[in-house]
């Protein structure tokens, strides 16, 4: 059986209000219990969790709420950076690592959720041609443009992890679709899609026509 074959049979689950794409960033607060163990389980060995979209419920756990229910897809996360806000409270940063498809979910007594899931391939670029080529450029040139303004206005606060791949259709269009004002529900469809070539084309298409480009 192979590692990620492993990691997948028996897979953590933090279901989310926020859609994960591969080599994203992610910024969670973790509190409660569950989480807090989970997240020091994954960095004591080393393995990530999986970060779903909520279907339905709440992140939270309350009294009386209905059970969180997450999408079907998720994203991999790596935990790459950890601090204590206080007593109780992981502060978590994440990089997205690989898409996966649930098959089955089951909770933990301590209300954890775990997945058996298999492992989605990287998305491929289907269309290789000059206009696939002129919205990739024009869509690095806009994403260049975010980056400079992030930098001079607040470097802190960089919302994509480096190496930037400003080349690479796959990474221009995961890190545009995270940051137009989108649905949520809409970001889960383009984080599923198996083209990188149709979801830059779709985000291409979104910023032609509220003049974003």
């Amino acid at each position: 059986m192979t590692i990620m074959a492993t990691l997948l049979a028996d897979l953590p689950l933090f279901p989310l209000g926020a859609v994960l794409f591969p080599d994203g960033l992610l910024s969670l607060r973790a509190f409660e219990a569950r989480y807090l163990d989970m997240a020091r389980d994954c960095l004591r060995r080393d393995v990530p969790f999986g970060v779903c979209l909520l279907k339905s419920g709440s992140e939270v756990s309350l009294p009386g709420s209905d059970e969180a229910e997450p999408e079907t897809i998720g994203c991999l996360a790596q935990i790459v950076g950890c601090d204590v806000q206080q007593l109780g409270v992981l502060l978590l940063r994440c990089r997205g690592m690989h898409r996966f498809r649930l098959l089955s979910t089951h909770r933990e007594k301590d209300g954890l959720l775990r997945g058996v899931a298999e492992p989605m391939g990287d998305d491929t670029v289907e269309d290789e041609s000059d206009e696939h080529r002129i919205r990739l450029a024009s869509c690095s040139e806009s994403l260049s443009r975010i980056i400079d303004n992030v930098r001079e206005r607040d470097p802190a606060h960089m919302p994509f992890l480096e190496p930037f791949q400003l080349h690479d259709a796959s990474w221009v269009g995961n890190r545009l679709s995270e940051v137009l004002p989108i649905s949520i529900r809409a970001r889960q469809q383009l984080m599923e899609l198996d083209d990188a070539g149709t979801r830059l084309e779709l985000v291409h298409q979104y910023m032609m026509r509220h003049q974003m480009l």
